[in-house]
Formats: C-alpha cells, structure tokens, sequence
C-alpha cells in the first residue's frame, strides 16, 4: 500500500464564461493547465442573478466531452444534433462533442442559488472525430452509496465505487464522485498506480495523503496527487463536500483553443474553419 500524497495543492481563480457568467476556473488557469485527462474544471455557484442570468449562449465543441453536474438550480440545454434537456438538482448533462457539436445551456430560473461544476474530458485521438452523444442523466438514475456506520455517501456519476457502476458512461476509463463525509469520518479508496487523481472540496476541511502524517485541504482548495494506490481522506470537525476524480491519463499531445481541444495546431485551424463554414455542425 502506497497512499497518494499531495502534489499540488491549489486555489480556483475567478473568471467569467459564456455570456458574463462568474465562477472559479479550478483547472484550467495559469496555475494548472490540466489533470491529464481532464482538461478544465469549474465550480459556478452564486445566489445573485447577475452573476448567471446570462448564461452559456450558443458555442461550438470539438475534441472532448463536457460534463456538468449540478448541485442546486436549474439549467436547460439544447444542442445541434436535436438534443434538449433539463438539468435540475443533483443532474449530470454528459456530452461528448467528438467531432463536433452546437449546444447552449441556459438558467431555468430568474433567481435563486444556482450551484455546479463542468469538467472537460478529453477524447483520445482516435475518438476525437466520433459522432456527438448525449447523456442526460437525472438525479435518480444517479446511485448513491451509503458509508459503513452513518460515516457519509458517495455519488457515483462515473465508474465504479466498489461494485456499485456510476450513471455515466465515459469513452476512457474515468472515475467521478461526489462525496459527503460526517465529522471525523474517513474514507480509504484504491486507483490504479498509473492513474491521475484529484479531489476539490466544496464544503468544510479535510485531511489527506499518508494518515501518519497528515495532509490538509479546506474549502475551496484542489489537491492533486503523487503516484500511489490509495487515496485516504478524512473530514474535519465540520464534516466535508468533496468531488474525488481518478483516470487513465492518455499521455497524448494536446493543442487546445477556445472551445476546440485537438492535438496538433493544424487540427485547431481545421476546428476554426469547419465552424465558420458551417461544416462542424448545423447550427441551432
């Protein structure tokens, strides 16, 4: 048993997206580029109307697969392969962009806590040109997983907690949970040595890495870990909100711009120019 000590331990910035919407780009800044495969993470939460109402016009993806998962309020999605959708609380909008794709997501509320997360998923290159797919996922299709002795749960959106399979299908072996731990609980979780994981915490505080000596991340914070096999956490005396992401990494060139993450630059200008002809996709 290795456990997985911190490597990077980082705070989300603030910056905007769509058409004005406040977040915290988690990955995806000048601090970290990227968990190899994950490409971008963000965490959008805001109880003023100014900050969302705007929302995520019409724009176009190609090379990867976005990921939403929504913890309070209310989205609607629509896309260019006829796709529509409503995310409600405890949601997941699963699409993969492949070759190329349209979509808007929009607030379906006026005002109101709007709170969740995107994460962007990269596509190996051989999957970077398949056709688009969707995958609206709700709430209850989602399987929670109790802890021993009312220690907490796991959301299971992708992979596998134990032998409980997460709602989402991913095109490269990837794992994605949220989990809730009561004060002091602790939770111990096995990943291939290979893989890259990282956790964000949401809420409260948490100890982690080699529990003979102890590591910490609070609120707000992104721990990224060293090689290893096992990943320790422990809540604080507040108990903890955490999203925990393991994958295969794909060890694969990346050339990314925009909406476009490809792997050569030649590809990127390709990206641009199927947009603007209209051939990457018809357009809502």
């Amino acid at each position: 048993m290795v456990y997985r000590e911190i490597q990077n331990l980082l705070t989300g910035m603030p910056a905007e997206d769509g058409a004005g919407v406040k977040l915290s780009r988690i990955i995806a800044n000048p601090m970290l580029s990227h968990v190899d495969p994950v490409l971008l993470l963000d965490e959008f939460k805001s109880e003023n109307p100014e900050d969302y109402i705007a929302g995520f016009p019409p724009h176009p993806h190609r090379g990867f697969e976005t990921i939403t998962y929504m913890k309070q309020g209310n989205f609607r999605h629509q896309d260019s392969a006829g796709n529509t959708g409503h995310l409600g609380p405890g949601s997941v909008q699963w699409m993969t962009a492949g070759r190329g794709i349209i979509h808007s997501e929009m607030p379906a509320m006026q005002d109101g806590m709007l709170w969740g997360f995107q994460l962007w998923l990269n596509l190996p290159a051989q999957l970077k040109m398949t056709e688009p797919r969707y995958q609206d996922i709700e709430s209850g299709r989602i399987p929670v997983v109790k802890l021993p002795n009312n220690q907490g749960q796991v959301k299971v959106l992708a992979g596998f907690f134990g032998d409980t399979k997460g709602a989402g299908q991913s095109r490269t072996p990837f794992t994605y949970w949220d989990v809730e731990l009561e004060p002091n609980a602790n939770l111990t979780a096995e990943f291939p040595a290979n893989w890259n994981v990282f956790i964000y915490a949401y809420a409260g505080d948490l100890q982690t890495g080699n529990p003979e000596q102890p590591e910490h991340a609070r609120s707000g914070q992104l721990a990224v870990y060293r090689a290893g096999t096992t990943l320790y956490l422990q809540a604080g005396e507040q108990g903890c909100g955490l999203l925990c992401v393991a994958a295969e990494p794909l060890g694969e060139a990346i050339a990314r711009s925009g909406p476009f993450v490809m792997n050569t630059r030649d590809e990127i200008m390709q990206a641009y120019e199927d947009y603007q002809s209209g051939r990457l996709a018809a357009g809502l």
